[in-house]
């Protein structure tokens, strides 16, 4: 009766550690997702930086006549 006691305790603690090691799994997925995110965002970014700039002059000269 002991073995079977200790037996079910042992499956009931592999069963907990499994499920705790798929938490932490899909932490470091969603970790690995955003860094892919940021990468491709600051690609896109460094790609038109030179256009995104030329409209915040645009708008900033815009803004300043408008103002003053």
């Amino acid at each position: 009766m002991i073995r079977l006691v200790n037996k079910t305790h042992l499956s009931f603690l592999d069963a907990r550690a499994e499920l705790a090691r798929e938490e932490g799994q899909a932490l470091v997925e969603y970790a690995l997702i955003l860094a892919l995110i940021c990468v491709v965002t600051i690609a896109v970014l460094q790609s038109m930086g030179v256009d995104i700039s030329k409209i915040l002059d645009k708008v900033s000269t815009s803004l300043s006549s408008i103002a003053g």
